[in-house]
């Protein structure tokens, strides 16, 4: 029943992260989940110094709203002049020092070290189960991940016009009278609950994978939004469950299985794929060519 669990935690993680990776990818603003995933340390610790408590859901509130800083102050950073990929390695990298700092100076007598707050383990996630009334209603991480699935599946699907305009040409949408700046934060929002609410229990390289890999084969694969979503999770469904078998088999990381998986389709896709594929372009050179 633990194989079937974890598959499906990784299933619903790559779900999630799809969704809004692939308006990441569009907005090439990839790794701003793994700036996320690091920069939230801050929030960990604070959120513990002021509740006294190790509760997840407390620690998850306190990661929200530093992720939720990040997004700010990269943008912020961003609009000053700064270019993208500095900014996201300003802001992350200054953040995550600030939390290893605060974990040294006010936490050597509490377990709560980089792993327990940074890196999950998704081959323990089932047997962290959630009860109501003496009733066991499975792992919480499905809980929490399908509930930030479903989030994701709401928002973008309700705003869906407005975020692909936004996605593919800001102007044109600040043009129709669309509030570029409510959306932009609004999918910043849900990269960061998603990433907040996932790597508690699968680990940072799950989650960050999650949100790029699929979402960038998906786009060698098609020139239509709706279309790049759902090739995106379908590859991260199927690179979950190969991934999984596969750390069986080897007796290896699971999520490093997943993403590895992830990776290789990633690779055959650039190779093969029917528009952007680097045979298939070659194969047509030499056909002109000819």
């Amino acid at each position: 029943m633990n194989d079937f669990w974890i598959i499906l935690i990784g299933a619903l993680v790559a779900c999630s992260c799809s969704i809004v990776g692939c308006f990441l990818v569009l907005r090439k603003m990839s790794m701003i989940g793994d700036a996320i995933s690091h920069s939230v340390l801050p929030g960990i610790v604070i959120a513990f110094l002021v509740s006294g408590s190790r509760d997840s859901l407390i620690m998850m509130l306190g990661a929200a709203a530093l992720g939720l800083l990040t997004v700010f102050l990269i943008g912020m950073f961003h609009n000053s002049g700064v270019q993208s990929d500095a900014s996201i390695g300003v802001v992350f990298t200054a953040l995550f020092a600030v939390g290893v700092v605060l974990v040294s100076l006010f936490t050597r007598q509490v377990d709560l070290d980089l792993d327990c707050v940074l890196y999950g383990e998704i081959a323990y996630a089932p047997w962290n189960t959630l009860e109501i009334g003496g009733m066991d209603l499975g792992p919480k991480a499905v809980w929490g991940v399908g509930g930030t699935f479903l989030l994701n599946l709401l928002v973008i699907g309700l705003f869906y016009k407005q975020f692909k305009i936004c996605a593919f040409d800001p102007a044109m949408a600040a043009a129709v009278g669309i509030p570029v700046v409510f959306f932009h934060y609004l999918l910043m929002s849900l990269v960061s609950v998603t990433t907040v609410a996932s790597f508690e229990s699968v680990g940072a390289i799950l989650v960050v994978g999650m949100l790029i890999v699929p979402a960038a084969t998906a786009y060698l694969l098609t020139e239509r939004l709706s279309t790049m979503i759902a090739i995106s999770m379908g590859i991260g469904v199927v690179s979950s469950v190969l991934g999984y078998y596969a750390a069986y088999m080897f007796d290896a990381s699971i999520a490093g299985c997943m993403i590895t998986v992830a990776g290789i389709l990633f690779v055959i896709t650039l190779f093969l794929s029917p528009t952007h594929g680097v045979l298939v372009k070659k194969w047509r050179r030499k056909r002109i060519v000819v």
